[in-house]
């Protein structure tokens, strides 16, 4: 099956990178100060209001009629959109998976030098920072300025956090929405289950009425003819009055009790329909809150609203240090040697480096850009593996499970997959 491939071919583009780099997740391999706060890694709960249990995923196939070809079919295709969804999750964090995967690899370069080269890198690294005291004791003359600290962490990030505002913005929102969506189904699930309970007693007391009216009808056939053989009466109409009332009063049972069958058959497909639509609500629910997580994380902030604000305190920073920058032309030659001696030995993305010189020159600072790095690093890690091993294993084994339950459904699933795989391929391509 295309989608199975399909899924597999996108997880083993990243296996190779998190076999290579096992080691470090370790937390022992490196010398950490216990007292620094790097936060905890993990991702955010995801569970509702009331505890709600919003990020489980319900496969019962209790309310479903699998030898109803609808039923069947719209079954088939939620587990196939849940798949589909997971694949497009994963294609979006394998970019930052592997960037992260490089800023890391540069760390390790940087580390495994030889002393001697190492050495030519710490010179170099220190003549930057002795011209950047010299800048910074200009500039404490003026007024406040932000954080070398906090600059150096924009400038990483400096190409994508208008991108990042408006994600974190739009996820914001879209929590908020997706919230609303879910009480709502909740509520709706609640209402069907309670009408549910009220039909099952009304068909029990049509059932009960039912019996009454059988022995009331035999009653009265045996009080009549006790009245026409002992006491010789004419019990003609009352012969015909009791199977008139007992026949009308059975048409309102049976029309009674068949009203509620009905519709306590279509309120258990309305609550499959809802489970299945509550399962797609989940995955964005569980999707949006780790992406919240993951984007605060990044930034260190707490908001779309802060990191606005972090964001025009930087570029107004940036516009003053590079104004500065410019008229100092001796910070220029030095950064010039700092770069072509990190692109001697194979530094991927040299210019992150230049902000970075502190770390160069202190094992504790690199520690802590490297404990950073694994952290996000563990976080799209957890993410992927949720989609891959929650999401999309738990609906592929629904359906491998459904073939094999249902034999004689197997072609008519087995050709839905494919056409599913087929319209995902046309959409890719």
């Amino acid at each position: 099956m295309g989608l199975w491939s399909s899924f597999k071919k996108r997880i083993t583009r990243v296996s190779d990178d998190w076999d290579d780099m096992d080691g470090w997740d370790d937390p022992d391999r490196y010398d950490t100060d216990d007292d620094e706060d790097y936060g905890d890694g993990k991702e955010s709960d995801a569970l509702g209001p009331g505890g709600r249990d919003w990020d489980s995923f319900v496969y019962s196939r209790e309310h479903v009629d699998i030898h109803d070809h609808k039923q069947r079919h719209d079954y088939v295709t939620g587990c196939l959109e849940q798949i589909a969804e997971a694949t497009r999750e994963l294609d979006n964090l394998e970019y930052e998976y592997n960037m992260v995967t490089s800023y890391l690899r540069d760390i390790e370069e940087i580390e495994a030098l030889p002393p001697e080269e190492r050495a030519d890198l710490e010179a170099a690294a220190k003549r930057v920072n002795a011209i950047r005291r010299e800048r910074a004791h200009e500039e404490s003359k003026g007024g406040a300025r932000m954080p070398d600290a906090k600059f150096a962490q924009l400038m990483m990030l400096d190409e994508d956090v208008e991108a990042g505002i408006r994600k974190l913005a739009e996820a914001e929102e879209y929590q908020t929405r997706i919230k609303s969506d879910l009480k709502h189904l909740d509520n709706e699930r609640n209402a069907y289950k309670y009408r549910r309970n009220e039909l099952v007693t009304e068909m029990e007391d049509c059932q009960g009425m039912g019996m009454v009216c059988t022995v009331a009808a035999a009653v009265c056939i045996l009080a009549l003819l006790i009245m026409q053989f002992v006491f010789e009466m004419n019990a003609s109409m009352g012969y015909i009055l009791a199977a008139g009332g007992a026949a009308l009063f059975y048409l309102f049972v049976f029309l009674k009790y068949r009203e509620a069958s009905a519709e306590y058959r279509r309120l258990k497909g309305e609550t499959n329909r809802l489970i299945m639509l509550q399962n797609r609500v989940k995955i964005r629910y569980v999707n949006n809150t780790n992406l919240l997580s993951y984007l605060c994380m990044k930034y260190k902030v707490d908001s779309s609203r802060e990191l606005a604000k972090l964001w025009k305190q930087f570029n107004d920073e940036k516009e003053r240090r590079q104004a500065y920058k410019n008229a100092e032309i001796e910070l220029d030659l030095y950064e010039s040697e700092l770069l072509h001696i990190l692109r001697r030995y194979q530094i991927a993305d040299t210019a992150i480096w230049l902000n970075q010189t502190d770390a160069i020159l202190d094992h504790k600072e690199m520690v802590e850009i490297r404990h950073s790095l694994i952290m996000r690093r563990q976080s799209l890690r957890k993410r992927m593996d949720y989609n891959r091993e929650v999401v999309a294993a738990n609906a592929q084994n629904e359906i491998k499970d459904l073939v094999e339950s249902y034999p004689k459904y197997s072609s008519e699933i087995l050709a839905l997959v494919n056409e599913y795989d087929a319209r995902d391929n046309s959409s890719v391509s």
